[in-house]
C-alpha cells in the first residue's frame, strides 16, 4: 500500500480532527461550505478526514493566523492545483516523448531490416550496411 493512498484514507472523525487542528466545528465546517476540503461521508452522512484533509487545514488555519483571507486562501490553492496539473502534464508529456522515441527507433529498425540495410547477428546485435 502506497504512502499516497494511506494518506488519502478517510479515517478520522471530525472530534479527533478538532484535537489535531485546534479549529472549531464551525470552522472546519465552513472550510468545507467554501470546497477548501472534500472530507468523505459515511452511509450515516458523517464526515470522515484523511491525513491530507488534516495537513490542508493545519495549512489553512496557518494562513489565516498570518492575515491571508478566504479568498486569498482559495488563490493560493487555485495556484497550487495549477502548477501541479503542470507539473504532471509535462511529466506525462516526457513520458509520451520517450515513447515516442523508443517506436520510432523500433520502427527505423524494422524498415532498414526489411529493405537490407540492416541485419540482425546471432549475438542479437545489429550491423548496417551502407
Amino acid at each position: 500500500m502506497s504512502d499516497q493512498f494511506r494518506r488519502t484514507m478517510p479515517l478520522f472523525p471530525i472530534g479527533i480532527v478538532m484535537q489535531l487542528t485546534e479549529l472549531s466545528a464551525r470552522q472546519i465546517r465552513y472550510y468545507e461550505e467554501n470546497e477548501l476540503i472534500h472530507p468523505a461521508r459515511t452511509n450515516g452522512n458523517r464526515r470522515l478526514f484523511s491525513f491530507n484533509d488534516i495537513d490542508r487545514l493545519l495549512e489553512i488555519k496557518s494562513l489565516i493566523e498570518q492575515g491571508v483571507n478566504l479568498a486569498g486562501i482559495k488563490k493560493i490553492f487555485a495556484t497550487k492545483k495549477d502548477e501541479k496539473f503542470i507539473e504532471k502534464t509535462e511529466q506525462v508529456s516526457d513520458v509520451k516523448q520517450e515513447l515516442s522515441d523508443a517506436e520510432l527507433r523500433r520502427l527505423l529498425r524494422k524498415e532498414l531490416i526489411q529493405a537490407g540495410r540492416f541485419s540482425k547477428q546471432q549475438n542479437g546485435n545489429f550491423n548496417l550496411f551502407y
